[in-house]
């Protein structure tokens, strides 16, 4: 299946109510492919990946990103997902084949492989000066109502989050996706009880996906007779940024002795990237050139440093 999404926005008339709505079925079978989880654990990254994409909408600077992180305390360990302004997702799990029984409803146990206790942090890179970062407890580790929480505790903003990924039996995502309903500010607190009704009624968002429901369709249900408009559509996909010129990078930072060790080692050193699962190799040859480099600069700074002493005890 084709690693793509579609990532749409709807507004009321008069601007009080924001409507962000994906569609993430390909792009969460895309990362099953690349991450081989649990049918659970399937149906968590997906919700966090729908999670940040629909987050990650409102970023409008190029080069900003958004990510997204649940360290919880169940079974699967810390889910890291990442959106950017251009609409690529990507995402991980620690612990991707950890499995539990369905829930009390027969439900896959998202919350229970989540974890119902842990923190759950936002960070928003606008891609100049320090990031913003938000934290908040998990609520549920059901992920839909641990963003509305975050929405409501660290941004304070009126929000319902719904997302959901249904997972068939030999484990492919048949649906997924999910929607964020916000208040504007000076919003008519009326709309409230008006859109609480809507979300009440409003079935089930995996089977929607499943079924290919529209934007349009989507909005319609949720607004109801509130006039509103579908202002754009506009594809997302599941892209990774790793490149093998940066785990390069990363090996020659560390210690001078280890980097040695591996050189002189004689075997391969593989980085694989935890997002898409990539393997970078970098054979004993490129070990040593990597470890003639680093000692260079080394050398280098050194040499700079006691000319600046130098510098400085003449003057």
């Amino acid at each position: 299946m084709e690693n793509k999404g579609i990532l749409s926005t709807a507004i009321s008339s008069d601007g009080s109510v924001r409507l962000l709505m994906v569609h993430t079925t390909g792009i969460v079978q895309y990362a099953a492919e690349r991450h081989h989880p649990s049918k659970t654990v399937t149906a968590a990254l997906g919700r966090c990946l729908s999670a940040v994409a629909l987050m990650g909408g409102t970023l409008k600077d190029p080069g900003g990103s958004l990510t997204l992180c649940l360290r919880g305390n169940g079974p699967a360990g810390s889910f890291t997902c990442v959106s950017d302004s251009e609409g690529h997702v990507r995402g991980c799990c620690e612990e991707p084949t950890a499995e539990l029984p369905p829930n009390e409803r027969g439900k896959l146990d998202v919350g229970g492989v989540v974890g119902r206790e842990g923190d759950l942090y936002v960070v928003r890179d606008y891609g100049f000066g320090e990031p913003y970062v938000g934290l908040t407890q998990l609520v549920s580790g059901e992920v839909a109502e641990d963003v509305t929480s975050y929405y409501a505790v660290s941004e304070q903003v009126p929000t319902v989050c719904a997302l959901g990924v249904q997972v068939g039996r030999e484990g492919q995502v048949e649906g997924a996706g999910g929607y964020l309903l916000q208040l504007m500010p000076g919003a008519d607190e009326s709309l409230i009880p008006i859109l609480q009704e809507r979300v009440e009624v409003m079935p089930a968002i995996s089977g929607l996906m499943a079924r290919n429901v529209s934007a349009e369709q989507l909005a319609d249900m949720l607004f109801g007779e509130i006039p509103h408009e579908v202002l754009e559509s506009r594809e997302i996909s599941y892209q990774c940024n790793c490149a093998r010129e940066k785990y390069r990078k990363s090996i020659k930072s560390i210690g001078i002795q280890e980097l040695k060790e591996m050189a002189d080692s004689g075997e391969e050193a593989e980085v694989i990237c935890r997002f898409c699962g990539q393997r970078h190799v970098f054979g004993p040859e490129e070990l040593q050139l990597m470890y003639a480099e680093r000692l260079e600069e080394l050398r280098e700074a050194k040499r700079r440093r006691e000319a600046k002493q130098q510098e400085n005890g003449e003057d």
